[in-house]
């Protein structure tokens, strides 16, 4: 998980401590992060600090039958759903993807190096859609402050629930509003985590036809674009929403935002769950294909 120049910091007792039990733990990290090529930086009070190579230099120079040993080259680092820990080194990109970003706070808007290893179908420059996207969002979100008042809105913990390269968190970020955004890209979808971490924003991979491992009444904010309408081909559509009433704190919004063909279906389910609820058109106007679903979750009472 650990990108290419980051860095560890270990804060524990054998880092401080001088029992000999601790000390013999100490000594077997540094046998081991040396193992695995991190430069100890520092050790200072209560942490110690090392740091990752940026290159696979050290990984291809340690003697033979060192352990742990590489991953194999087919396997694909960036395959994260139901797969099995190994206990190997994945190799660093040559070209360095991953490990030259962009400071903060530009990276943000900066489209990275690996929006260039992102596996899908793109026919026009990969740059373009990365800016496009964010284009999008940042009008999207301008609309919604001027419309529908969300300078008024109190939310801190946000779910973007189908988050292609996270332009609608970015665009959150660049209004100012003081929230934390968790995007999520769909295990149906093109994997686009590299691009949003390395944007500097948080993310995770999901199947919607899952249960989130995620703590009830989470969420203040949830935000669904064209998700739905492209999950119901693999799931019950109403399961997914009662999930998604399970992660969103009562007083919390949802905000659908999807084809006309699947808003009365989700209308009936969502005032089933006792939201209320309000549709309303996007900017294109009421001719457009597209609809905002707006509803609000409150405090039900016996």
């Amino acid at each position: 998980m650990l990108r290419g120049g980051g860095y560890f910091v270990w804060a524990a007792q054998p880092v401080y401590k001088h029992e000999e039990a601790l000390e013999e733990q100490w000594e077997e990290m540094l046998n081991l992060t040396t193992r695995l090529c991190w430069n100890f930086l520092k050790k200072d009070g209560y942490i110690a600090v090392w740091q990752k190579p940026s290159n696979n230099s050290c990984y291809l120079n340690r003697e033979e039958g060192t352990k742990p040993p590489l991953c194999d080259p087919r396997d694909d680092p960036d395959n994260v759903w139901y797969v099995n820990l190994k206990a190997c080194i994945s190799r660093l990109p040559k070209n360095g993807y991953g490990t030259n970003v962009t400071e903060w706070p530009a990276r943000l808007q900066t489209p990275p190096d690996r929006l260039q290893s992102i596996k899908f179908d793109a026919f026009t420059s990969r740059a373009e859609l990365f800016k496009a996207e964010s284009k999008y969002w940042n009008e999207i979100i301008g609309q919604y402050v001027d419309t529908l008042r969300w300078k008024e809105m109190r939310m801190r913990n946000v779910m973007d629930m189908r988050a292609g390269f996270g332009g609608f968190a970015a665009a959150l970020i660049s209004r100012k509003f003081d929230c934390w955004v968790m995007n999520v890209v769909p295990v149906s979808s093109t994997n686009t985590l590299p691009v949003i971490y390395d944007r500097g924003l948080m993310g995770v991979m999901h199947d919607w036809c899952e249960a989130f491992d995620t703590y009830p009444r989470t969420y203040d904010f949830l935000h669904a674009a064209n998700l739905l309408s492209a999950e119901r081909k693999r799931c019950n559509v109403s399961s997914i929403m009662l999930e998604m009433d399970r992660i969103l704190r009562p007083g919390g919004r949802v905000y659908i935002r999807d084809s006309i063909a699947i808003m009365d279906e989700i209308q009936d389910i969502a005032k089933a769950m006792g939201w209320q609820v309000t549709l309303r058109d996007t900017a294109e106007g009421p001719h457009a294909s597209y609809r905002v679903l707006v509803c609000d979750k409150h405090l039900l009472h016996a």
